[in-house]
């Protein structure tokens, strides 16, 4: 018995679905590059074993505790440990009796199909999970984690993971890459650079944050140009940790490039913490024109996550603190917002701006036709809600004819459940090799163009968009 059907995803018609299949068995054994993503760092740096099977699979996943909490569960009692860390007293296994319990939930979604990869093709399940295999799940998780062959580094080089980039703020000390950089592992095991907590003045604890970056970098961060100096400091600091890019999570995609003078006075005004909500989008948008210059400079490419509305909930929030799943998608300008930026850099040809959205209506309308002429910018992947089969296929529908596949970036996890990264990637190989079949059925793609495009989807372009 299998868990996943192994021509999933793939046309129902018979010569699309043949083709898309043989497109898929020339990439799915490709390695994977993981250049987005926020899987801790010091599972790699102290290669201890994962403690047990809700650690893995539920507790660090919000698209599974957001979907058991839609249906009245209780975070404390699921283990998501509470802003200042502490966490109620619930045994793992309760955890997963819970989760087995409610999983039909995840029927149809995106998260059945990594869930299900990943009990098959990392633990060799082969029987649904529900209540009544609950305890066989369970068992045979732990089993499997107290094995050599099943910790951090060894299931690494089992996923066949050729670079693996993680998120830090700019005040992280970055001890744990710094202890996989001075072992004797090989894995690539990369930080990137996430300047929100000195950027963002909504960010909780924004002047005391500036106060610590000067401490850390030895800038005087109550000047304007300090500032600046203390980011350059920064970003150095995770280049030597390996980052190849900067990565910015901002509520909108608003950009701003004001005369120096101007600049001075807004970030006194931010500095002070009197300033208007304009203001503060108006010195995130400066930021973003910063770092873009920044990057020409250094080589980092700029990553820009902007549509959510992060932290929707407050009472979630004050509790639990951020990333608790309820960040939501929201309309998102682009084409006004992004001008002053792309006026200032954006026909620089070495320079990578990557934008996501979490704004579909803005993929044709907006972001093909800005990314097929501006040669800085390309689109990323589907995130979040849409990294599915049916989020990929709108993506690939509504960009392709505009700005082609090779103003995009292929495809990245941006996840901290580990053991999906394979299950996430599979899912993208086989919904662009689906993808690809149809173009090649319908007369606009030949077939062997089609193998090229499917290895460059796959690898190519996210190696050579984030210089990995």
């Amino acid at each position: 018995m299998s868990l996943t059907d192994p021509d999933r995803l793939f046309p129902v018609e018979a010569r699309p679905r043949a083709l898309a299949r043989a497109l898929y068995d020339s990439v799915k054994d490709l390695p994977i590059l993981s250049p987005h993503g926020h899987c801790d760092p010091r599972w790699f740096a102290e290669n201890k074993r994962f403690p047990n099977p809700s650690e893995l699979f539920v507790i660090p996943d919000h698209y599974v505790f957001r979907m058991l909490v839609s249906q009245g569960a209780d975070l404390g009692m699921l283990g998501v440990p509470q802003a200042d860390g502490t966490r109620a007293d619930v045994d793992p296994r309760e955890i997963w009796d819970q989760f087995a319990a409610q999983y039909h939930l995840f029927r149809g979604t995106p998260s059945a199909l990594w869930l299900d990869h990943s009990f098959e093709h990392v633990f060799g399940l082969d029987v649904p999970l529900s209540s009544d295999t609950a305890d066989i799940y369970y068992t045979q998780i732990e089993a499997c984690l107290a094995q050599p062959e099943f910790l951090p580094r060894a299931l690494f080089d089992r996923f066949r993971i050729d670079a693996l980039a993680t998120t830090e703020g700019a005040l992280d000390d970055l001890q744990w890459h710094r202890m996989i950089l001075e072992s004797d592992w090989p894995g690539r095991v990369i930080t990137t650079y996430r300047p929100d907590a000195v950027v963002d003045p909504d960010f909780e604890g924004f002047q005391d944050n500036l106060r610590r970056l000067g401490e850390m970098t030895g800038e005087n961060t109550d000047t304007w140009e300090g500032y600046l100096s203390a980011h350059r400091q920064r970003r150095a600091a995770f280049k030597a940790m390996g980052a190849t890019a900067s990565d910015h999570g901002h509520p909108n995609a608003i950009t701003a490039d004001l005369p120096q003078e101007d600049a001075v006075r807004l970030f006194e005004t931010i500095r002070h913490g009197h300033y208007t909500a304009e203001e503060a989008d108006l010195f995130r948008g400066q930021m973003l024109t910063e770092m873009a210059r920044m990057s020409l400079d250094d080589g980092l490419t700029m990553q820009i996550h902007a549509g959510s509305h992060r932290n929707h909930n407050t009472g979630i929030f004050g509790q639990y603190g951020r990333d608790k799943g309820y960040d939501i998608p929201m309309r998102t300008d682009f084409v006004q917002a992004l001008k002053p930026l792309l006026n200032a850099v954006g026909m620089e040809p070495d320079l990578r701006i990557i934008v996501f959205t979490l704004d579909e209506t803005t993929y044709g309308r907006e972001l093909a036709p800005l990314a097929g002429a501006y040669p800085a910018l390309r689109l990323g992947p589907p995130w979040w809600f849409f990294d599915s089969y049916e989020g990929i296929k709108r993506f690939r529908e509504a960009t392709t004819e505009t700005c082609g596949f090779y103003n995009t970036v292929g495809f990245n996890d941006d996840t901290r459940a580990f053991c999906s990264i394979p299950a996430r990637h599979d899912v993208s190989r086989r919904s662009d090799c689906a993808y690809l079949a149809h173009l090649v059925a319908t007369g606009r793609l030949r077939e062997n163009e089609a193998f090229d495009v499917a290895f460059d989807l796959t690898y190519r372009l996210a190696k050579d968009a984030y210089g990995l």
